[in-house]
């Protein structure tokens, strides 16, 4: 017998990446790692600040990348002192598989 706590564990795709889509910060991240990836906290800031005129403490943008490590859509890796964030698409591309399967013949009645 499956319960229903087992079953939430075998969903393709997590609701942390759609939680971590819904907000305009997050994908306005996503977008700048999309633009030039392997960038550290401290960078994204500067360029989230200039680019898209945000001004969020370095502390509220490092709990967005928090919140987007969780739900697998970017990576962190250290080189000496520096942390860098690279742009992860596997969950991406989970959904697009999921959802818009283009090798799918098409259903007619």
């Amino acid at each position: 017998m499956i319960g229903k706590s087992l079953l939430a564990y075998c969903v393709v795709v997590p609701d942390d990446v759609f939680k971590a889509l819904a907000d305009p910060t997050r994908r306005k991240i996503l977008d700048e790692l999309t633009e030039r990836n392997g960038q550290t906290l401290f960078e994204i800031c500067a360029r989230l600040t200039t680019t898209h005129g945000l001004g969020s403490s370095r502390q509220a943008i490092s709990q967005h990348l928090a919140v987007l490590e969780a739900a697998g859509l970017i990576r962190t890796r250290r080189q000496g002192r520096y942390k860098f964030h690279d742009l992860t698409t596997e969950p991406l591309e989970r959904i697009v598989n999921r959802w818009l399967k283009p090798d799918a013949p098409e259903n007619t009645p």
